[in-house]
């Protein structure tokens, strides 16, 4: 599997298995599979309320822990000096590990400032190979990157050919900042996977819609994160280092984009707030 080098030194497979809204019995069955299949990075959230189930299937995986490269996500409500390795702890309990190698902010609200100083500390106490955020707008990111101190290594962001997070990536390159695409596939937004555009690159080389999006990640030099629940699927999402996209290729995904994301309304949107706290 490609990696790439975190600011910390760590190495992080570019292709991750997300496993949002995996219930308990799929995750003892889709992890095992993708991890069969060659997945490394497995990436879940204290919030999707399955790190027990994962810890429980990494245990009895036949594969040196070092081999792993796993990334949980610190919920807004857990923010806040002390709060935060609490939190931790937690969630290492949950999935049976000493260490994380990536932990995340799940969104920027409340106390993260103080959330991030217990994040370094956690981090030089060897608990977390690598800390980042998720959700993180480019507003919130420079102002993050100016004061925080300790440059985040991944920002996990809604990214597909529709909402491809161009100026996103520029700015957190200049810092050193990774790029990683959740819903990097769409979501099951069909337009995307029907767009003429990405259709006619797909039969250019004999390949998926999916593959091609996975490719054109790749060769951006960000990394993603996708979640299927079909082995041949998890298969297929690996299956892109045979092939290349051309720069008019390139280019012409670049074309598609709306600069939309998927939900209908953004981290930036109080609708946002007011619907994560209906979760609580």
């Amino acid at each position: 599997m490609q990696t790439i080098t975190l600011n910390t030194g760590a190495k992080m497979p570019v292709i991750g298995l997300g496993v949002f809204q995996m219930d308990d019995a799929t995750i003892r069955d889709v992890v095992p599979a993708a991890v069969d299949a060659g997945y490394r990075l497995i990436d879940t959230a204290s919030r999707y309320y399955n790190e027990k189930a994962l810890g429980q299937t990494l245990a009895e995986l036949d594969v040196p822990r070092e081999e792993l490269f796993i990334t949980t996500k610190l919920w807004f409500k857990d923010y806040g000096q002390g709060k935060t390795k609490d939190a931790l702890k937690v969630s290492l309990e949950n999935l049976g590990l000493e260490y994380l190698d990536l932990y995340l902010m799940h969104q920027p609200f409340s106390d993260y400032y103080a959330a991030w100083r217990d994040m370094g500390e956690a981090m030089s106490e060897g608990l977390v190979r690598a800390i980042g955020v998720s959700n993180f707008y480019p507003d919130r990111y420079l102002d993050f990157v100016t004061h925080a101190g300790i440059i985040p290594a991944v920002n996990q962001r809604e990214t597909h050919p529709y909402n491809q997070q161009i100026e996103m990536q520029e700015l957190m390159a200049e810092y050193g900042t990774v790029l990683q695409a959740w819903g990097p596939l769409g979501q099951g937004n069909t337009a995307i996977r029907e767009d003429p555009i990405l259709v006619g690159i797909a039969e250019a080389h004999g390949v998926s819609v999916a593959q091609v999006i996975i490719r054109w990640l790749i060769q951006r030099g960000a990394t993603l994160v996708a979640k299927s629940t079909h082995e041949e699927r998890l298969r297929a999402n690996l299956d892109v280092f045979g092939f290349a996209l051309s720069e008019e290729e390139m280019n012409a995904i670049a074309g598609v984009d709306k600069k939309t994301p998927n939900a209908g309304f953004t981290h930036q949107d109080p609708r946002m707030l007011q619907a994560l706290l209906r979760l609580e």
